[in-house]
Parts: C-alpha cells; structure tokens; sequence
C-alpha cells in the first residue's frame, strides 16, 4: 500500500443533523468508528467495501434528551465482551450502550451541569467531566468520587497508565493530577480554557486551550514544549500510535498533523467549528464539525477520494466566506492587498495563506506543499478588523456592545448586552439563563461574543472603587484619598473610619461575643461608590471562647453523667489540652491537637444530646485548627461528621445543640477540606438549616444567617446557579422570620454576593419577590449598617 506524503479526502459522511461533537475509534468492528452530535443520538460507523471507500451507518444510539457532547469507548470485559460506549450530554447524563442496542443499557446521573468529557481507563473505570466544576470516577454503574477543586467547567479528562492517576482540564485554565481522588499537582501555563487531553505515556500528556496553543507535559510538572499554529482555539488533540506526533483541530476551521514538533500539513475545511477529531488503527483521521458532516482524510493512495470528490471538496471550501473579526487572517486593509500576480510565488510552509484582491472581492488562498499549488480557500467578506467602538446605552446602561440574537427565524430577536472588560463566556450563560435558552449554545453564543468584539478599540473602563474585603485598593485613613470610604471590617467593626473623630482604630460599639470582634455601628448613612459590604469572599467564624467556663460545665455534667457515659479523668483530661492548643491564636504555644485527641474529641460528640452542648463547643473551636479541619473533614469522615451534626439540628432538637451545631459548620469552612466538604453536601446542609429559619433564639438565627453567608461567599465566581438559588430560597425564608438585626446584615450580605456579578442570580431573586421582601430593612439607621446594605443589595435587584 503506497503512502503519500500527505493526508487528503477519504469521504464525507452525512447522517447527523447537527453538530458532530464528539468521534472515538471503535475496537469491534475493526476500523469501525463512533459519532455524537448536537441532534442528541450516537451512531456507530463501519468502513465498506464499495468503490467509494466510505462508511455505513451500522448503529444509531438515542437515550438524550439534550446535546451530545463526547463519546468513549470502554473496554471489553468477561460481561460486555465486545466493550461499551459511553456518551455524555447537555441532559447532565451519562449513558452506556451495547452494540447492539439503541437504547442505553443505563444510565449514570449525578452531574448537576452538561457532560461535556469522558475517558475510559482500566477495569471498567469511567471518568467525566461537567460544566459543574467537577469531574466523577464512576465504577460498576456507581459514583465513586468527585474530584473538586477546579473553579470552572471541566472541560478535559483523560486517565493515566498508572493506575489510580487522572487528569482534569478546566476553563479556571489549570489542569489538575489526581491521586486516588486527591489533587497530587497543578499545572499552569495556560492562558485561557484547557479543552483537550491525550495522554503520551505514563510519564508525558498533551493539553490544547482556546488559548491557540497545545502543550507537553512531564507528569512530574514540567511543560517542555509549546506548539503554535492554530490561530483561534483549539478544542481537540489526538496522539498517532507509538509516537510523538499527533493532530488538533479547532475553531480556524483546520486540521493539523504536527510532525517532529512541527505543524507538518494544515487542511481546512468548509465549517467554522472544528470540533473532534480521532485517529483509526489505520491512521486514517476522522473529524467531526459544525456542519454536521464527518470526514474522513486519509495517506493511503487507494483509499483516496475520487478526483471528482477532491475536486468537489476543493470547490465547496473555495466558496465559503471568512469573516475577518475572526482575527485568522491578521488586520485586513483592502487598498493594500496585491492581485492576483501574488499567487505566482510559491509558499514556504504548508498551510501558509495569502490574500489577494481580485475585483472589489478579497480571496484568500492556503499552499498545499503536496500539490505544489495555491488553493483557495474561501472569499473573505468585511473589512479591516480594526474599529473604535462608542458606547452604546441599553436599558439606561452604557455598554461598547448591544448585540441582536435571532434564535427562531421569524420570532422575535433578543438583545446581548456585552463590555470589554466582562467575561464573554460568564455573559454567554447570563444571556442564556436570562432567555430561557438550552445551555448547550453556550459555546456559540461566547464564540460571537468574543469574535464579533474582537480587536475593537474601546475608552477606559469607568474607574470604580475596590471592595476593601478582597485587600485591593482598601481605604486606610490618613492616606493621600480624597474619597468618601469606608475602612471597617462590617462585621467586627474594627478600624472604623469616622471623619472627625480623630481614631483610626478601636471599637465603635458594644462587642459581639459571637464574632469576638466590635460590633459595628456608623455615624450616618453615606452616599459613596464604595461598597464595603460585598462580595465578601472569606470566611466568618466565631472565635471567641471562655475555655475555662467550657471546662467547668464539662466536668460539672460528666460528674452526674450516668455510669456508662461517664468520661475518665484521662479522657477529661485530654479534652482539656485539645481546648488549650486550638484556643489562644498565634502566640499558643500549646503543642497542636494530636490525632489521639481528635478521635477522643469526636468519641465525646456523640454523648447523650441533654449533656453534649460543651463538648459540641470544643469541637466547634477545634475544626478551625487546619489539622482538626483535614482529619474531621476529609472526604470519608466528613461526610459522618456532617451527618452528625445534622441530626443534631434536627427541629424537634434542643435548641442549644442545634445552635452549635450551626456555629460548628460556619467554623469549617475556615479550612479547604472544610469548604470542599460543605460545598459537597451543600444541598442536605442547607436543607435541614431551612427548618431551622422559621423561630429560634437570636443566637441561632445569626449562626443561621453565617452558614448562609459562607456559602454565598464560596459560591460567588461560580456558575452554579442551583446552588445559588437554594442560598437565595433559604435566605429569602429566613428573612420571613428572623428578628435579630445582626441576622438580617448577616442575610443581606449573604444575598448581596449571591447576586454580584451575576445577572442570572439576580434574575431569579427578582422572581423570587426579594426586593419587596427586604424593603423595610433600607429605612433602617440603628444598626445604620443594615439599611446602608440593604440599599445596595436593592441597587443589584434594580
């Protein structure tokens, strides 16, 4: 079999109807191939033997009810013999078919967003990804874990050689290691979204990014090689068999096959979105695209096209229109650009373009080193990609864009506000919550928000103030500021500014024994640009202790503690040096909590629930410790912690454990495994602390009102919108009946980063009533913090 120099046509496979998203080989039957697509089914595809070297269709798989977005293949095993498929889809599900079966054998749900990757590893392990920030080991038709820590949709994951070792790719533009579910290493260097993974060896893997760039990686961290060529981003990398080599593909409409490092052939096809390719064990290439065809290219001369189908590939590329915001082909100046004459010099790399003017029309023509010749490859429509940009006002707001979106032929378009300096991805999901839209058109919808305002040339950005919470620009009085501000911590009061009154420091109220801090209080309500209030990202703990007054009611209870509850002086004992080594802060010189102590300490949470109430107090004080934190909150332990202390809050509880019990878990989120353990069982927690809204004392309803705080604070940044709207419902309850004023701040803190810069959380509050619900709180002026947050919060809803 003679091998060119270079890929060309196989066939074009029609079929789907949509998008192909995802394409995988397939080991049974030989050469064999599967697709997914946007229309929501997989098929299986089988090379034939007619003369015109394509594929048949041999399987249509349905099971979706939304976008499906990738594809693997597990291996075989003694129960499915010939392997499995997996598919991932918009419907947060994952399904699994045979061969032979159009509907899934099953299904495996738990993603709360879009699948959007899978890989397969050993033993029947599957590995996912989701727009949920998370990615899931699954094993045996079960969730085995959730690897979280990425900050964004996981758009990439692939399993190492070695068992137990994972990779994740995230649009927080990190990729992640993974060790037996816990986070080994990080790797940076990415600018934007990592979209691809392909594992090399044991030991080396490739990553692509919309940043335009693929790179290698030594697991041990190193990044020893950059490969540039694609110009717009890259969503897919596959690695030829016992090499090096490899292709991508991406959003500039091309195939890549990279050679010795090198972009070795460039082939461009007549789709914008490049969006899958795979390698067959021929080493023949299948790509996926936006036009909903499959293509095949392959270097084997008799399995190429006919002359008639190269030529009208050749032609149907040549017809397509490029559109230059896009930014692939460089500021275009008409006047500039030389005739046709310009085609009669050869290129110097393959793939090279050339622009010429022929008429009043621009073309653009790429060089095939294989056919010696210039191709062209579409007629490029607009002009230079260079624009100033006024601003333009919408809904009494200024922004550089107001974009027009027609979503149905013939229905009524929708309006997309967008400025520079916004995220365009985060504005796409806004847009899209907003309108009632299927997420799955996130990706188009961020793709002609970036192109359509790429290289536009806007005016500065309305300077603003910095909320002093994230450390940026934060009022300190006495320095060269000329504004109005604030330099209070809002929850301990300390460091206050007060014009006039001559201190810079120091409490301005009564203190708050719950937060060991100032209570905060103000001269008057100002007018300023500045909010101090929110977002507020970090965590609010109660601190303050009597470790001496613990103590004596501990040993005052166990000394009328029936026989068998009874503590021995020894277990007493170690009690006691565990409070002493996590009260006292920095200057403690108590040696830290032992593991001996934590076990005792965790033994002594489960005394009977009229006499447990001091121990609850230690081990509210002991899980801000960061070793206390790791042991109790850690991925196994965690989850009895919390059970535990959720049945303490039970309604028919008694209100002091159930206060403290409260207070415990606003302490965990001082430490990571602490936030990661509550942001997992987010849904129970917040759940059971609802019933909790409705009476209680005023010391339970600001504990309430904490854990709702600290949770807005961890979820702020994120696009988890069901989760914020489970913050909102349980906020919004608890302001019905809370009466505490520190409570109602606390509240509208919690509401307040729930809503900034999120237009979808704000949406959904609006229907939720909360601007009339919170109303009465913005005449408010003892505590004046109260309605100066309030009225805040009411400016977001505005």
């Amino acid at each position: 079999m003679a091998l060119s120099n270079s890929y060309k046509l196989r066939c074009s496979i029609p079929g789907h109807e949509m998008d192909v998203r995802g394409v995988t080989a397939a080991l049974v039957p030989a050469g064999a191939f599967v697709s997914v697509s946007r229309d929501r089914t997989g098929r299986v595809w089988t090379p034939n033997a007619s003369p015109d070297k394509g594929f048949t269709e041999m399987h249509c798989m349905t099971g979706h009810t939304n976008f499906v977005s990738c594809v693997c293949i597990i291996a075989p095993s003694e129960t499915y013999p010939r392997g499995l498929i997996a598919t991932g889809g918009n419907d947060n599900n994952i399904c699994v078919f045979s061969l032979d079966q159009p509907q899934p054998l099953f299904m495996l749900q738990g993603h709360k967003n879009a699948v959007c990757t899978l890989s397969s590893g050993k033993f029947g392990t599957l590995l996912s990804g989701s727009w949920d920030t998370t990615a899931k080991v699954w094993l045996n038709e079960k969730c085995m874990m959730t690897l979280q820590g990425h900050t964004a949709a996981v758009w990439a994951v692939a399993i190492l050689p070695e068992q137990g070792l994972m990779l994740s790719g995230s649009a927080d533009k990190s990729i992640k290691l993974w060790k037996a579910g816990r986070c080994e290493k990080t790797y940076t260097g990415h600018e934007d979204c990592v979209r691809g993974l392909a594992v090399l060896s044991d030991t080396e893997f490739f990553s692509c990014s919309n940043d335009t760039s693929v790179r290698r990686w030594m697991v041990a961290g190193e990044c020893v090689q950059v490969y540039l060529g694609h110009t717009n981003y890259i969503y897919s990398i596959a690695i030829f068999p016992n090499s090096h080599d490899f292709i991508s593909t991406g959003e500039d409409r091309t195939v890549r096959i990279w050679r010795k490092g090198e972009c070795h052939q460039t082939i461009r096809l007549p789709a914008q979105s490049v969006w899958s390719c795979c390698i067959l064990p021929n080493n023949d290439i299948a790509v996926g695209a936006s036009d909903g065809l499959i293509r095949v290219f392959t270097e084997a001369e008799d399995r190429v096209a006919s002359p008639q189908e190269l030529l009208a590939f050749e032609d149907e590329l040549s017809k397509t229109t490029i559109d230059p915001k896009t930014g692939d082909l460089g500021d275009i100046k008409i006047d500039d650009l030389p005739g046709r004459e310009h085609l009669d010099e050869p290129g110097n790399r393959d793939g090279q373009t050339r622009l010429i003017k022929e008429a009043d029309k621009v073309e653009a023509y790429q060089w095939s080193v294989s056919e010696s010749r210039w191709m062209k490859i579409g007629d490029v429509v607009g002009g230079s990609s260079q624009h100033t940009t006024k601003k333009v006002t919408y809904e009494g707001k200024e922004y550089d864009f107001v974009f027009t979106i027609d979503v149905n032929e013939g229905g009524p378009s929708m309006k997309l506000p967008y400025n520079m300096s916004e995220d365009p991805w985060l504005t796409a999901h806004n847009f899209l919550q907003k309108n009632d839209l299927s997420s799955a058109f996130l990706d188009q919808v961020a793709n002609f928000i970036i192109e359509n305002s790429k290289g536009h040339v806007v005016g500065p950005a309305t300077p603003s103030a910095v909320d002093p919470f994230t450390g940026s620009g934060r009022y300190v009085p006495g320095a060269a500021d000329g504004r109005t501000g604030f330099g209070a911590d809002p929850f301990t009061g300390s460091g206050r500014y007060i014009p006039g009154s001559g201190s810079t420091g120091g409490s301005t109220g009564a203190t708050d024994p719950f937060t060991g801090g100032g209570a905060y209080s103000s001269a008057a309500f100002r007018q300023t640009a500045t909010n101090i209030y929110f977002p507020k990202t970090d965590g609010v703990t109660f601190d303050q202790a009597n470790a001496t007054q613990i103590m004596a009611k501990l040993k005052e209870l166990n000394g009328t503690a029936s026989p068998e509850h009874k503590l021995s002086e020894e277990f007493v004992e170690s009690l006691e040096r565990m409070l002493d080594s996590v009260v006292g802060g920095a200057n403690n010189s108590t040696p830290p909590p032992s593991l001996q102590q934590i076990n005792l300490l965790w033994k002594a949470s489960h005394w009977p629930e009229d006499i447990v109430f001091p121990v609850l107090d230690i081990l509210r004080l002991a899980v801000r410790h960061p070793q206390v934190n790791e042991s109790l909150c850690g991925e196994a332990e965690g989850v009895q912690l919390c059970n535990h202390l959720l049945g303490l809050m039970a309604p028919q509880g008694r209100p002091a454990n159930q206060m403290l019990a409260l207070r415990t878990l606003c302490n965990c989120f001082g430490g990571p495994q602490g936030r990661a353990l509550l942001l997992a069982q987010r849904e129970a927690v917040l759940a059971r602390a609802a019933e909790l809204a409705v009476g209680g004392s005023r010391n339970t309803q600001v504990a309430l009102a904490t854990l709702l705080l600290n949770y807005a604070g961890c979820l702020h940044g994120r696009p988890d919108l069901e989760a914020k709207a489970q913050c909102l419902s349980v906020a919004s309850s608890a302001l019905e009946s809370v009466q505490d004023k520190e409570a109602v701040f606390r509240l509208l803190v919690a509401l307040g980063t729930t809503l900034a810069s999120d237009q979808s959380a704000r949406e959904l509050a609006r229907s939720l009533g909360v601007t009339s619900q919170i109303a009465k709180y913005s005449s408010v002026a003892d505590p004046a913090k109260v309605g100066e947050c309030c009225q805040l919060v009411l400016n977001e809803l505005q």
